[in-house]
C-alpha cells in the first residue's frame, strides 16, 4: 500500500511541532553533542514523558466506589446497588 506524497502543509505542520521539542532536548545536551545524540536522547525523554503522563492519569482518575458509570451517577449514589439499603 503506497501512501500518495507529503504536501509542504504537512510537512511544515510537523515541523512546527517537532523542532521546539527537539530544542528542548538539545539545548539540555552537553556542548559538541551533534543531531544524532540529540535524536537519540530525545526518544529517551519522550518515552519517560509519556510515562510521567500516564502515572499523572492515573493519580487523578477516579477509583473504587468513586467511579462515575455511564449514566454519570456514582457506585455510591446508586440505591439498586446496595441490598443492605432500606
Amino acid at each position: 500500500m503506497r501512501k500518495p506524497p507529503l504536501t509542504p502543509e504537512e510537512v511544515q505542520e510537523a515541523a512546527d511541532k517537532f523542532f521546539p521539542l527537539f530544542d528542548i532536548v538539545h539545548r539540555n545536551m552537553p556542548e559538541g553533542s551533534n543531531t544524532e545524540d540529540t535524536l537519540k536522547v530525545m526518544e529517551t525523554v519522550c518515552t519517560l514523558a509519556h510515562k510521567l503522563r500516564e502515572e499523572q492519569e492515573e493519580q487523578i482518575a477516579p477509583f473504587g466506589f468513586n467511579k462515575k458509570t455511564d449514566d454519570g451517577i456514582s457506585d455510591e449514589d446508586d440505591n439498586t446497588s446496595n441490598i443492605f439499603r432500606i
